[in-house]
């Protein structure tokens, strides 16, 4: 499960161990991906612009991350439900793991105060962490910005 007192995680740095449910049914877990690579991406929440477009270029790359052996996971604070509709709605390929309770997001230090329109909120800081076989965190990309991103992490895992 997650160790939820890990704070300012680091390239690097153990990551945190997890099992969370999963759209379709079933769980996730990192410790079933030991020895592969993983690539960690964390989103604020299905069906909103940005997000989508993550989960979509993702999916679009899946093939590529398979071939240079990684496994793609995205994380949200959503329900497998909402999962569910989204990959439907969107043709997604890559796993979608619910974290309700946030204590993934948390143990990965990414609930964070955030500001829009002048408003501050709690939320989700979109980032995305490349874990080695070691699981060992080997990259971390930090306030991502969609366009071009699911590339640059395939670039990344091309050259580990």
């Amino acid at each position: 499960m997650a160790d939820i007192t890990a704070t300012g995680l680091n390239v690097g740095d153990k990551a945190p161990q997890f099992e969370l449910p999963r759209d379709g049914g079933g769980t996730v877990k990192l410790a079933d991906f030991a020895g592969k690579l993983v690539v960690l991406y964390f989103y604020p929440q299905d069906d909103t612009s940005s997000c989508t477009k993550e989960a979509i270029d993702f999916s679009q790359l899946k093939p590529e991350f398979e071939k240079a052996g990684a496994v793609v996971i995205g994380v949200s604070p959503d329900s497998t439900k909402k999962h569910d509709k989204f990959r439907t709605k969107h043709g997604l390929t890559v796993e979608l793991a619910a974290d309700e309770e946030r204590k993934v997001i948390n143990a990965y230090n990414l609930w964070v105060e955030k500001q829009m329109y002048g408003r501050s909120y709690m939320g989700v800081e979109r980032t995305t962490f490349l874990i080695g076989g070691d699981g060992r965190i080997a990259a971390i990309w930090r306030k991502v910005r969609v366009k071009g991103h699911a590339e640059a992490v395939l670039q990344a895992v091309r050259e580990l």
